[in-house]
């Protein structure tokens, strides 16, 4: 029941992201003024989301006067956002909704500035969906000094985890591994869904250790004609990459071990593989 119960609020998240509605598309809305002001009184609502507090309390807990803490309430009441209840100020349903919206805005505000590098590099219909997931991640990005930063931070995490399952629109074994990258499907279970050229690739590059890993079960192959971005589920991470258009070199990896980045990584994957097509042999492809 538990399952199924998160299987329909995940399906509701995703089918909201790739539908969002616009706030001009509203029949009313708030006026920028009213907007301000809500926001102006973020730490009010932070501090009144964990629970009621009396006079006092919050007087202390904001470090304000008693005649702030007279005003906040007044704006608070006015605006059907709290009640007092046996001398302490309770968030109504209203008020706990705004503190939620608030809350959202700077986490999901602080994230699109940490994450700037990652949403240049990805389309803008997948933009918003990564945003959440990975708000507290690490960004490694490409620097004139250091252009391997992104792909350094992979190969280390692959060598780091005995699996690794994803997509990516390029051989998401990267070349600087060199010779290495052979041995590794003897090393590591992959599940991997590329591109079909990216798939002729790999064949072309590694015939002989690509096909021994799928016969030995090490290795499964898929492919399908579009993917977003490049995904990576390593054993105690997952990770977001994004390329540059023209050369296809890796320019952000944003990686991240916090539950919510592992639950959205898995149900993006599993979506982009169950839409995917099998790849047994090289054979496989030249028949698509």
């Amino acid at each position: 029941m538990g399952n199924t119960v998160l299987d329909e609020i995940l399906e509701t998240t995703l089918e909201l992201d790739t539908n969002p509605i616009s706030a001009h598309e509203l029949s009313s809305r708030i006026e920028t003024d009213d907007l301000i002001d809500i926001v102006r009184h973020r730490e009010l609502f932070e501090v009144l989301v964990a629970g009621p507090l009396d006079r006092n309390d919050l007087e202390a807990q904001l470090d304000v006067s008693r005649a702030t803490s007279h005003r906040f309430t007044r704006w608070l009441s006015d605006h059907d956002l709290a009640t007092r209840v046996d001398h302490r100020f309770e968030l109504t349903g209203k008020g706990q909704a705004y503190a939620d919206a608030i809350i959202h805005l700077e986490r999901d505000l602080r994230a699109a500035t940490t994450l700037a590098p990652l949403l240049e590099s990805i389309c803008e219909s997948h933009r918003e969906s990564v945003v959440a997931p990975f708000a507290d991640g690490t960004v490694t990005t490409a620097t004139p000094e250091n252009p391997y930063a992104p792909v350094t931070r992979f190969v280390q995490l692959l060598r780091e985890s005995d699996s690794l399952r994803g997509f990516n629109t390029t051989q998401m074994l990267p070349s600087e591994l060199g010779g290495a990258a052979g041995h590794l499907f003897d090393d590591i279970d992959m599940e991997l869904i590329y591109l079909p050229d990216v798939v002729e690739n790999l064949f072309e590059n590694h015939p002989e250790q690509v096909q021994d890993a799928i016969d030995a079960g090490h290795l499964t192959l898929r492919s399908r004609e579009a993917l977003p971005y490049g995904l990576a589920i390593f054993d105690d991470q997952v990770g977001v990459a994004g390329y540059d258009e023209e050369t296809g070199t890796m320019r952000v990896f944003v990686d991240s071990d916090s539950a919510i980045a592992r639950g959205w990584a898995e149900r993006v994957f599993e979506a982009y593989r169950d839409r995917s097509e099998p790849i047994d042999d090289h054979g496989d492809l030249e028949t698509d």
